[in-house]
């Protein structure tokens, strides 16, 4: 019995992409100042960061469209530098841009990418895929008639021709409407449930947080944070307690007895800071119990990707300047 692709003898996952020491200038600017991550197999592994941090420089290494000057790179066990072709094999790559020919029809492009691939029964590849991704209908249309969203998921189909291992997603759903994203990132869950590893640039940080099972910050060349979306929230501070009351009389009370609370007498809310965890919850409604007061509703809100991609790369910026 063999072992399957992205994991070792014993069944265990190990890395589909390895980075390390990655270094690459254009002349006296420095695009990717020696990063170093590892992917593993079987995953949505996301990188973020600032237009301009190196993200495409970084996809561009990694399929073989660049050279690195300094770094070595592994990608499905692979030296992108030496073993390119058994890389190109391995990998597909859908850029920014849905890469189709608008004079053949959605069918035709299909079938070309199965013929340059050398697909074995590329007719019946051409109709799954055309099914999976409901362009039945449109099939024998001319791509130039399609809509935003229809093009980016023919050109997602045409990647999966030849099921590549390891798909690289360029910011795949920039310019689409929230429906097709959202239809995106539901054929990305699917390619993951079946084995794919895949990489994702994008300037969504909800996309991120919804996809990724790790995430990378990329800031002027720099991986400045890792870690998966729940603890790149935790290190940015913010975590509070909501508490709306039914009256501003019982909103008072609460706020003099919960120090450090801030009111809002608009909303009949009052947010206390708090790590959220149960004992910290426990304590605070157990104050609220021994002076009688009763909060109609309460929530824990936490910072999002947002913040902590707006603390994390103006904390970068400020240190730059200072230097």
């Amino acid at each position: 019995m063999g072992v399957r692709p992205g994991t070792d003898g014993e069944g265990m996952r190990n890395s589909d992409i390895a980075v390390s020491g990655l270094r690459k200038a254009y002349g006296d600017k420095v695009v990717l100042d020696g990063i170093d991550f590892d992917v593993t197999a079987g995953s949505v592994f996301s990188m973020l960061g600032p237009n301009g941090a190196g993200k495409t420089t970084t996809v561009n290494v990694l399929t073989t469209l660049l050279k690195a000057d300094a770094g070595t790179v592994r990608v499905a066990g692979h030296d992108v530098a030496s073993e390119t072709r058994e890389v190109r094999a391995a990998i597909g790559v859908t850029g920014q841009f849905a890469a189709v020919d608008e004079l053949l029809s959605g069918r035709e492009n299909l079938r070309l990418m199965a013929d340059l691939k050398r697909v074995r029964s590329g007719g019946r590849v051409v109709t799954r895929l055309l099914e999976r991704f409901d362009l039945v209908e449109s099939a024998d249309r001319l791509a130039s008639t399609y809509s935003g969203g229809m093009r980016r998921k023919l050109d997602l189909a045409m990647t999966l021709v030849g099921s590549p291992r390891i798909i690289f997603l360029d910011e795949p759903t920039t310019g689409l409407d929230p429906r097709s994203r959202r239809t995106m990132w539901e054929i990305v869950r699917e390619l993951v449930t079946d084995g794919t590893t895949i990489f994702l640039t994008t300037q969504y940080l909800d996309e991120a947080d919804q996809l990724a099972d790790r995430i990378a910050v990329l800031d002027q060349g720099r991986l400045i944070a890792q870690g998966t979306p729940e603890e790149l929230k935790r290190t940015v501070p913010g975590t509070h307690v909501r508490l709306r009351f039914a009256s501003l009389d019982e909103l008072d009370t609460a706020a003099r007895v919960l120090a450090g609370s801030t009111p809002d007498d608009q909303e009949l809310t009052l947010r206390v800071p708090s790590d959220g965890d149960s004992r910290s919850l426990r304590a605070l409604l157990d104050r609220l119990d021994e002076h009688m007061i009763d909060a109609k509703e309460f929530s824990v809100q936490t910072p999002d990707l947002d913040d902590v991609f707006l603390a994390l790369t103006e904390r970068t910026g400020a240190e730059v300047i200072a230097q």
